[in-house]
């Protein structure tokens, strides 16, 4: 098995030297480096120098809007991919299945959607959606399924109880298709994901919990009768702090707590009590909103998520320590990881240069880089010789 590894992008209110909060409602706090193109852009750089494969960009009323961002920064930089997340039903899909294809196309395939159905009532009421929760994914279901249908070059005509077209045709599909992660822990979004979904996300619980639901998505992809020519790939997204030693990296994550007020913590945890996210009342599970036992696993902490909404876990150790839950994780069935760390910058080189190199030694990586050759000394006789 070969690994992929995708970064993230901060806009969501911008990055620091602590935990940027926000998600699931919540607005981002106090983050010291803003969320602007020159920083942006240095991410960007920093993850497609380090062999990461793409980089997701969040979506919500607390970032700034991913289609945009993306769309500049992919001429701030070269290779790298984007896992653009967005909301079906905001936009009508022929709409989004055209700006996908143009996006696609204008950027020689450097697109990947993640669809975020989304998970709490009063956000999307800000966007004048008005369905409950699983009435987005019965809307998902069908937005999908048209979507997919226009980039396969059909003509479509739809009636479905919460989407309706005539005639519809694109007049360029994209080239190659973009590949769409999707994740959710409840019923409705297993099944959405079964019949749908190219890689299903999970955010980073403790391994066990994690092949649970490896199990659960891949026996509704059966019941669905999904194509087995097509099988549904698993990605995990989570936090890292990785370092030389595992002592560096712990004083890193004691770090990152004590700057975390305790009211703070309190406030958020209040916030997202009410998240109707199945997934977010995991996450919640994992620390119970207390700053002790926070090692849920080997490795894994969960005092991200004593702010943060969505992702709340990180993979915390020395680099052959990570790479070690990062190769237990892949065993169960995780093909890509969604990995940020705080700030994003610097955390990217810590990871690809700390953690990746042994991955690939394992050959569990390969460098998605072109090759690059290096110079040889010169010796001192020949340069004498050339001098004289």
């Amino acid at each position: 098995m070969t690994l992929t590894f995708h970064w993230f992008l901060p806009t969501n209110g911008g990055d620091g030297r602590h935990v940027v909060g926000g998600g699931h409602g919540l607005a981002p706090g106090y983050s010291g480096r803003p969320g602007d193109i020159a920083y942006l852009t240095q991410v960007a750089r920093a993850a497609e120098d380090n062999g990461f494969e793409a980089a997701l960009t969040p979506t919500g009323a607390w970032c700034e809007d991913a289609w945009l961002s993306t769309a500049m920064l992919s001429r701030t930089s070269d290779r790298l991919k984007f896992l653009v997340a967005f909301r079906p039903g905001l936009v009508a899909p022929f709409l989004a299945a055209q700006m996908a294809g143009t996006f696609q196309n204008l950027t020689g395939g450097r697109l990947l959607l993640n669809v975020v159905t989304g998970g709490e009532a009063h956000e999307q009421q800000m966007y004048g959606d008005f369905l409950d929760k699983d009435g987005r994914y019965a809307r998902c279901d069908e937005f999908l399924e048209v979507v997919r249908r226009l980039w396969s070059g059909e003509t479509v005509d739809f009636d479905g109880e919460h989407l309706s077209l005539r005639g519809a045709s694109l007049g360029q599909v994209p080239d190659p298709v973009p590949a769409i992660y999707f994740g959710g822990s409840s019923p409705a979004a297993g099944r959405v994901a079964a019949r749908h979904a190219d890689v299903y996300l999970t955010w980073g619980e403790p391994p066990e919990a994690v092949a649970e639901k490896i199990a659960w998505i891949r026996r509704l992809a059966e019941e669905e009768g999904r194509d087995p020519e097509r099988p549904i790939r698993f990605g995990l997204r989570i936090h890292t702090i990785t370092r030389d030693t595992s002592t560096a990296a712990w004083t890193e994550a004691d770090r990152l707590l004590a700057q975390i007020p305790a009211d703070a913590i309190q406030r958020v945890q209040e916030g997202l009590r009410r998240s109707e996210s199945e997934g977010q009342r995991r996450m919640l599970a994992l620390h119970g909103g207390s700053v002790d036992n926070l090692e849920v696993y080997p490795n894994v902490w969960a005092g991200i998520g004593l702010v943060r909404g969505g992702a709340g876990t990180a993979l915390v150790g020395s680099h052959e320590e990570v790479a070690d839950r990062i190769q237990e994780y892949a065993a169960l069935g995780i093909e890509e990881f969604v990995l940020s760390a705080y700030p994003h910058l610097e955390g990217a080189y810590w990871f690809g240069e700390g953690v990746l190199p042994i991955l690939a030694e394992r050959g569990l990586w390969k460098d998605p880089r072109p090759q690059r050759h290096h110079n040889v000394a010169v010796p001192f006789a020949s340069t004498g010789r050339a001098a004289s």
